[in-house]
């Protein structure tokens, strides 16, 4: 069973950074691509950012383009999230997805979840 632990959360200022990680565990990630998602209050789970098994396989949503970088390290199966730059509209809970094969930005294909990490961000 796949089991995943985020890491990293808190207050910042704007304008500040955080890096979040997550742990994966339970089987072997090689082939397992690993995203992060994000919801803020009353508003639905959105993409941040996913990197697949290929080193070269990454995406981040338009929002978080040039500030937000997604790296993995497969040996220790974590993957991480480094955000600069930080606005409070990235304020959220922030949640680590794992799916078999590639991966996508729709949260319904992801079958494993964290349980989050709060961000918030402010003036």
């Amino acid at each position: 069973q796949v089991q995943l632990q985020e890491s990293g959360g808190g207050d910042v200022q704007a304008g500040g950074s955080l890096r979040l990680s997550c742990a994966a565990s339970g089987r072997t990630f090689d082939a397992y691509a690993l995203a992060w998602f994000r919801q803020a209050p009353g508003k639905e789970r959105e993409f941040v950012a996913v990197r697949s098994f290929s080193p070269t396989s990454a995406s981040v949503a338009e929002s978080v383009k040039g500030r937000f970088t997604i790296s993995r390290n497969n040996a220790e199966n974590t993957i991480y999230l480094q955000m600069n730059s930080l606005k409070p509209e990235d304020t959220a809970v922030y949640y680590c997805a794992a799916r078999y094969g590639l991966g996508y930005t729709d949260a319904k294909r992801y079958t494993a979840w964290g349980q989050g990490t709060q961000v918030t961000v402010s003036w």
